[in-house]
């Protein structure tokens, strides 16, 4: 005599320790043993487990569900079933799903609710997902780390970061193996997004120690940390160490997949912080052929500037009004700022201005102040320059190239005023100077101006001959 409740429990206990085949063997088995009211219930477990696979095994899901109705039609009013249909609707219809019921939400069954749960993260509607009263104890061990995960996700698609860092932190807590690398990427790639790159590489250095090269998953899952480690050393400063990141990216996508947008617009990123803007521009063109709809912006942007940097503001310019066609695009005053850069650069000042002031007004203050800057020193509107270049000092990051350049050009416009203030023009080219190799042209020029400021403020600040 086949128990339904002790099947699933000797299922849940292979399920724990990543044992799916014997899973799966355990229900099979029961399954040609069980009375038919059972085998329908049954089939419903079987379904949930096809369901932690995703997207892949949307057929076995279906398939498993017609089964367990075709046994007993009274199922379809049970909330496991229509928990498990609300989830195989999400990802087969996406936005055009029908979500779960409220009763389905508040079922007794906590193995209802949690594939509730997942129909509505999956469905985009992340805050519902979130209101499911869900208890992890409640649930068998092998969907509780998956519960944190779940829950992280809509709490990453509310904007809400550091809950979604907490809850992927948990996740890993509450898992091993592969399982536990791959929430730890999770975790690390969104403290990358906030800029806590410390802390993102000490969760990719607990991961990495986490492969074994014996799961045949982990091909794909390590490309994506080479790929997150590529970031990081990129935020650190380290291009070199970036590129090689990179390039294994690359090969484990090539040997376990296929190549993906990501990892050739940061190949595209680190190529440009190394200098190789022509083949920047391939990477990034790249990028451009891979994306979605949703990230074509992010490419047609870096391919807008890495043409700027190679002096082509025509072409530029054409990546960059792409950009613009999308209102949704979250950096549209940094396009307006290098849309401003296009116009200086084709001689086109009047239009310039206008653009740099409209992009520093939408917030974009580094790029445009220093666009303003190069405008008002053509119109040698010295004063204004000087305004717009201790602006860029002021808000870019110390030691930034940005925060360099203004520096170099407030100590230029400076000693253009004829030194009016030799001790701010002597501190602007010193904070330069210590950032500017000796190879620079700059380093001639801002020695002479310290040189020069140094004199003045040591005659009292008079004028030299």
């Amino acid at each position: 005599m086949i128990e339904v409740a002790t099947t699933w429990q000797q299922a849940c206990t292979a399920l724990a320790g990543g044992d799916y085949d014997t899973a799966f063997n355990v229900l099979d088995s029961a399954m040609r043993e069980a009375k038919k009211h059972e085998r329908a219930r049954i089939a419903l477990y079987v379904a949930s487990v096809h369901a932690l696979y995703g997207d892949t095994s949307t057929n076995e899901v279906a398939l498993a569900l017609r089964e367990a109705r075709t046994l007993d039609p009274a199922l379809t009013t049970d909330p496991l079933y229509a928990a498990l249909m609300a989830e195989l609707d999400a990802r087969l219809r996406e936005g055009e799903a029908t979500p779960p019921p409220a009763a389905v939400r508040e079922a007794a069954d906590p193995l209802a609710r949690f594939h509730a749960m997942c129909a509505l993260a999956l469905a985009e509607k992340p805050q519902e997902a979130l209101d499911i009263h869900l208890p992890s104890t409640e649930l068998p061990e092998h969907l509780r780390w998956r519960l944190r995960s779940w829950q992280a996700d809509s709490q990453e698609q509310l904007g809400h970061t550091g809950d979604a860092i907490h809850l992927y932190g948990e996740a890993a807590h509450l898992t091993g193996g592969l399982n536990r690398a791959i929430m730890l990427q999770e975790q690390s790639a969104l403290m990358l997004t906030v800029g806590q790159t410390a802390e993102a590489t000490a969760a990719l250095d607990q991961a990495r120690a986490l492969y074994t090269g014996q799961e045949p998953d982990e091909g794909l899952n390590l490309a994506t940390w080479y790929y997150l480690r590529a970031q990081a050393m990129l935020n650190l400063e380290q291009p070199e160490a970036a590129h090689e990141a990179i390039k294994e990216a690359a090969r484990l996508e090539r040997e376990h997949g296929d190549p993906s947008y990501g990892v050739a617009l940061v190949r595209g990123q680190i190529l440009t912080q190394l200098g190789l803007q022509e083949q920047a521009i391939a990477a990034f063109e790249e990028a451009l052929k891979l994306a979605t709809e949703a990230d074509r912006p992010y490419a047609n942007h870096e391919l807008g500037v890495a043409l700027l940097d190679l002096d082509r503001p025509v072409d530029a310019r054409e990546r960059l009004e792409a950009v613009l066609q999308d209102p949704e695009y979250p950096y549209l005053p940094e396009v307006l700022a290098d849309m401003a850069e296009c116009d200086y650069r084709l001689g086109r000042l009047q239009e310039a201005q206008q653009t740099a002031e409209q992009a520093l007004a939408q917030g974009a203050v580094i790029p445009a102040s220093l666009v303003l800057g190069s405008v008002a020193l053509d119109y040698y509107h010295l004063d204004d320059a000087l305004e717009h270049y201790e602006r860029v000092v002021r808000e870019a990051a110390p030691d930034s190239r940005d925060w360099i350049t203004g520096h170099q050009m407030a100590a230029d416009v400076m000693a253009q005023q004829g030194f009016l203030n030799p001790a701010a023009a002597y501190a602007h080219a010193q904070q330069a100077l210590a950032h500017t190799p000796e190879s620079d042209d700059w380093h001639v020029t801002l020695r002479d101006h310290l040189r020069k400021a140094e004199a003045l403020m040591g005659s009292g600040g008079r004028t030299l001959n």
